[in-house]
């Protein structure tokens, strides 16, 4: 019984079959290309700047991912050892890029943990307190620090890692390490728009049970651009495990996710769809008693 997930038996014999005819995850990647129309996140971003809310293209390519993928929970599985795991929650991981003391520059891997409860505010306050919090030189992560102490003793490294992929494999890594590892996640995500560079199509890490690797590019013109038009997209390289899902449950969850990144402001309110309660809202119970009465 692995921590981070439930063993999936209900699928068709062909499902259950694929993690056997492909064993690797990079058997199994799907390439696809991808576009967010950047005039309308960028003017969604400004606008809410002016309401003294900050949102970032990241905080929003997460919320409409998933919110889409609370409404086709299967890009939410993963395989390990040939198995199907439906993942009992949802996390994506990102790349920090920081300074040294020396100035060279320096990489760090974050990762979020998101609730159905989460609106773009609370995941763009929870990343940036994490960027925050990781951008200072000399702070390492627990995920660093785990890095560091394997790399401590030589030959220590080796034997660390295959520790941890036999756990894995078997289902006995413990939580704590799951949290901290950031190839373990439903969706990985890089920024290259940050320093100006194009997309790429980013590999699903065998290691791990990532799913998904989205790639975000510096913006280009529109494609069907009319001359003298100044409109931007930005493409988004997108790989995927073609083993969590059919190639229908994909197209649906892209199409959603592709509405709310049109309509960002759907991802103001509960990414679930529920409403909040409010202070004055009748409990069932007291409704209930109500009709009695009558």
């Amino acid at each position: 019984m692995r921590s981070d997930g439930t063993r999936v038996k209900d699928l068709s014999p062909i499902v259950q079959a694929l993690p056997y005819i492909m064993p690797c995850r990079y058997d199994a990647q799907n390439w696809a290309s991808d576009m967010i129309d950047e005039d309308i996140v960028k003017a969604y971003i400004r606008q809410k700047r002016r309401e003294g809310r900050r949102v970032t293209h990241m905080s929003v390519l997460a919320a409409a991912y998933y919110k889409a993928a609370l409404e086709n929970p299967k890009v939410n599985y993963f395989i390990m050892n040939r198995k199907i795991y439906r993942r009992n929650h949802f996390c994506f991981s990102f790349v920090l890029l920081k300074k040294r003391a020396d100035g060279t520059p320096d990489e760090t891997t974050l990762k979020v943990f998101l609730k159905p409860e989460d609106t773009v505010f609370t995941i763009s306050a929870r990343v940036q307190e994490l960027i925050d919090r990781n951008s200072e030189a000399l702070h390492n992560n627990a995920t660093d620090k785990f890095a560091n102490l394997a790399f401590a003793v030589p030959g220590l490294s080796r034997f660390a890692f295959w520790m941890v992929y036999q756990l894995d494999l078997h289902g006995l890594l413990p939580r704590r390490i799951i949290d901290l590892s950031p190839f373990h996640t439903s969706l990985f995500v890089t920024n290259l728009a940050s320093i100006n560079t194009s997309c790429i199509y980013h590999h699903c890490y065998e290691f791990g049970t990532t799913g998904v690797f989205i790639c975000m590019g510096k913006p280009v013109r529109k494609p069907d651009a009319q001359p003298g038009e100044k409109g931007k997209v930005m493409p988004l390289g997108v790989v995927m495990d073609e083993r969590i899902a059919t190639g229908v449950e994909y197209a649906r969850f892209f199409a959603a996710f592709t509405r709310n990144l049109k309509k960002p402001e759907t991802l103001e309110t509960r990414l679930d769809g529920e409403e909040e309660p409010t202070e004055n809202a009748i409990p069932a119970w007291a409704a209930a008693a109500g009709e009695a009465v009558k």
